[in-house]
């Protein structure tokens, strides 16, 4: 089949990859795509953002199968365009791509179909959020969200009522996440570890294919800002088999169904961000598409062909109870430019991936980068992904560190603790 990956970071260079070592794989194409993918495919440059002109490419391209890396493109609705055409994507409608391009949707799906999650309110007006928030009925910290996508930095934890109201009036009066902020979804804040766990789906059935742990401050020891990631280890050591089948039973599977049954059937990729409470897990949200820097940690532990997989989701014809995941370990370090998570730098030359891509056992994604004078040069906030394979976690560990030595670029800035959770879990 000739495949199309639609996106541009490291998530869909490790999709890339693991899309070209599938036999039934003829030729791969990806756009916009980046330069490490244009090793293993061809690249074509488009708008990810703009359904028709990506169905162009499919076209042009004579694309028999696409996949969608980023939400973008899903929540505008590039799975209704290419059905519309006849064209096969994996992905999921736009109105099925509301679990996570609008929280208060997704919110009150889970309320509808009694779905674990925090308890929650969604304010529709100024008055109305200042309202919940100085009743104190959720308690502090306070958890605010904007409904809509806010390139993730739409939520606010706020320890006290003065932040909690600054947060509404810069969502809702001052539309600081621009239309994201029209609604507001005010919750109580969950205490305990956080879990990502994958699922794809054929709209009727679920299948599990992996779950791992990302790192979202900036900073050693989960201190500074959040980010988009700074890395991720798989498989998580705190979600075992009756973990798996608990997460199925109470939160997939009646998602997955009520979805259905309210006409909004969902295909793809399944993103549950959990909380592992006290009580049990719950959800903090829901995401349409692969984790980033989980999917590079996460996708090549799939331990058999994922095309074949993906195209039963896309066609309902999913027949899999269960998936098979290898028992090798995956770490990935992401490295980011100076400045990031703020206004990062660019343009700086990177050496050593090539090096680093011969130690055993370690594999380099590509998010921002780019060539300048046939030079690779960093080109955003998260520039790579140094990923250790190992038969356990301290083996990863050593193995993805021992890649980030060879590589630099001015400024390059990393966590060096990527994976010791894993350490602390298994002991």
């Amino acid at each position: 089949m000739r495949v199309l990956v639609i996106g541009s970071g490291a998530r869909e260079h490790a999709l890339a990859a693991r899309l070209a070592a599938d036999r039934d794989v003829g030729e791969l194409v990806c756009t916009p795509g980046n330069p490490g993918i244009a090793r293993i495919a061809r690249i074509v440059p488009a708008d990810a953002s703009n359904p028709e002109t990506l169905l162009a490419v499919a076209d042009r391209e004579q694309i028999d199968f696409t996949v969608v890396g980023p939400e973008l493109p899903l929540s505008v609705g590039v799975a209704d365009t290419f059905s519309a055409a006849g064209r096969l994507l994996f992905g999921p409608t736009a109105a099925a791509a509301r679990l996570e391009s609008s929280k208060a949707f997704a919110k009150s799906l889970m309320a509808r179909h009694a779905v674990p999650t925090a308890r929650f309110h969604t304010a529709l007006t100024v008055d109305d959020a200042m309202r919940v928030v100085r009743s104190g009925e959720f308690g502090w910290p306070l958890v605010l969200k904007a409904d809509g996508l806010a390139a993730g930095k739409g939520v606010v934890i706020a320890e006290d009522r003065a932040t909690a109201e600054m947060a509404v009036l810069d969502a809702m009066a001052d539309r600081k996440f621009g239309a994201a902020g029209e609604r507001l979804v005010i919750e109580e804040c969950l205490t305990g570890p956080e879990v990502s766990f994958f699922v794809l789906s054929d709209g009727v059935r679920a299948v599990p294919i992996g779950w791992a742990q990302d790192h979202k401050r900036i900073f050693d020891g989960d201190r500074g800002p959040n980010t988009g990631g700074m890395g991720a280890f798989a498989p998580s050591p705190l979600v075992d088999a009756p973990m798996v089948a608990r997460v199925m039973r109470d939160i997939v599977e009646p998602v997955v169904a009520g979805m259905s049954q309210e006409g909004y059937p969902f295909r793809g990729f399944l993103f549950v961000g959990l909380m592992l409470t006290p009580a049990g897990p719950k959800v903090i949200e829901f995401n349409v598409r692969l984790g980033d820097p989980e999917t590079q940690a996460m996708l090549p532990l799939i331990d058999e062909p994922l095309l074949p997989l993906l195209v039963a989701g896309a066609t309902g014809s999913l027949r899999h109870s269960a998936i098979r995941i290898g028992e090798d370990c995956i770490v990935g370090v992401v490295l980011a430019s100076r400045g990031y998570p703020g206004p990062a730098e660019s343009g700086h030359v990177i050496s050593g991936i090539n090096a680093a891509e011969k130690l055993p056992g370690v594999a380099v994604y590509h998010a921002g980068t780019s060539l300048r004078d046939r030079e690779l040069v960093t080109a955003g906030g998260r520039v790579l992904t140094v990923a250790g394979r190992g038969g356990d976690f301290a083996e990863a560990i050593s193995r993805a560190y021992a890649g980030v030595r060879e590589i630099s670029f001015d400024g390059m800035q990393y966590r060096r603790d990527i994976g010791r959770k894993a350490l602390v879990s298994e002991s």
